[in-house]
């Protein structure tokens, strides 16, 4: 097993060291628990994924708190979300940083308990799987059709694991039990087909009435669906660019997944062959991409500044990242060889916001090569952090 170093950690530690409390979100599986474990090895340690220790946490707040007079890790917090009103008054008087490290696999239940108890106490990251980065300091580069096949959760590559299989139990048991936790998703099969719908629908905008109508739910069950998917960390949105012009602009969102293997898994993609066949092979590309930028925010404990651009004419640029009052935008495209397509979008955007595009744009492909083009720097996605350190 390779000991990943996880960009995160100086983030981490540092926040650790100015506020009484760090919650540390992300992905069931995504490596926070083995973070904590390594970074806050000398703080006591309680998941409240153990029944017993969840239920002593539930019937007798107080008296579990006692045990940690210091302050301590506590996994899971979602699954007790009423030890968060207790730590506040400890934290208070206690007056010392890094007492607590709270982490969870539900970004609103622990946000909405969070920002009512602890506003102003504690900072917030998120921790998403394996980043492309990572995976360079510990393993040997796979090809881009393997990446998309196995995805990036941390124990499918410590432990070699072959990907539909634990992607398939990561389905099952995550999935399924934190979601029934969630809501009560009375059919099970439909909303196992309702989810394959979504990554059927990666890198696409959003047509609410169309999935609804698919998946042979009402509108407002879709809506509730997606809303869950979002909060357990499964799919996430990216929002259009609305600039004060009188273009119309597109205003439904893309959707993608957080993990592009799981997406793979969930189209029936059983090996890194059917993926070169696959017809969404360009939106996994897409979604990858996409994902890694988000990681790359998060890790350096940044904000999700991340947008895509569509006139109503058809123009449209895949992603925007935005600083301020600058834009960087970036086209991705999963062929590999450079064809002068590929600038279409980029040209159209640069020439109507050249105010906003001051630092050029950026555009990732495929292929092995990076160029430097007038205003265009191309990079093979595996050099991707140095756009984004661009």
């Amino acid at each position: 097993m390779n000991i990943i170093n996880r960009a995160i950690e100086p983030v981490a530690k540092q926040l650790a060291g100015q506020y009484p409390v760090l919650t540390i979100t992300g992905p069931r599986q995504s490596g926070k628990t083995t973070l904590c474990k390594k970074i806050f090895a000398h703080k006591p340690y309680a998941n409240l994924e153990s029944p017993d220790i969840r239920q002593f946490a539930i019937d007798d707040p107080r008296g579990f708190l006692a045990q940690f007079p210091n302050g301590a890790v506590l996994d899971e917090i979602q699954r007790a979300p009423d030890l968060i009103s207790y730590i506040q008054p400890m934290v208070d008087e206690n007056q010392s940083e890094g007492q607590f490290i709270l982490t969870g696999s539900q970004q609103f239940e622990v946000s909405n308990s969070i920002n009512q108890s602890l506003a102003g106490r504690t900072a917030l990251i998120k921790l998403l799987p394996f980043s492309m980065e990572e995976i360079q300091s510990g393993f040997s580069l796979p090809s881009i059709d393997c990446l998309l096949y196995k995805g990036f959760y941390p124990r499918i590559w410590d432990k070699d694991l072959n990907p539909s299989q634990a992607l398939g139990d990561y389905f099952e048991t995550y999935i399924e039990r934190d979601l029934r936790q969630l809501t009560s998703v009375n059919d099970l099969n439909l909303f196992q087909r309702f989810i394959k719908l979504c990554a059927g629908r990666i890198g696409q905008l959003l047509n609410m009435n169309s999935l609804a109508n698919d998946a042979g739910v009402s509108h407002t069950t879709a809506r509730n669906w997606l809303s869950i998917l979002e909060a357990s960390y499964i799919i996430f949105f990216l929002q259009p660019y609305h600039a004060n012009i009188s273009k119309r602009l597109v205003k439904s969102p893309k959707l993608y997944f957080y993990d592009v293997g799981l997406a793979a898994y969930l189209l029936n993609i059983q090996n890194e062959t059917h993926i070169e066949r696959d017809p969404l092979r360009g939106h996994l590309f897409e979604n990858m991409v996409i994902a890694e930028t988000l990681k790359y925010r998060f890790n350096h404990g940044k904000r999700n500044n991340l947008h895509f651009y569509r006139d109503s004419k058809g123009n449209e640029v895949d992603l925007l990242l935005l600083n301020g009052s600058k834009i960087f935008p970036v086209e991705i495209k999963a062929g590999m060889t450079i064809t002068q397509d590929y600038f279409k979008g980029l040209n159209h955007f640069t020439t109507f916001f050249k105010d906003q595009v001051s630092q050029g744009a950026g555009l990732v492909y495929g292929g092995e090569d990076p160029q430097q083009r007038t205003g265009i720097s191309i990079v093979p996605f595996y050099h991707l952090i140095e756009l984004l350190n661009h």
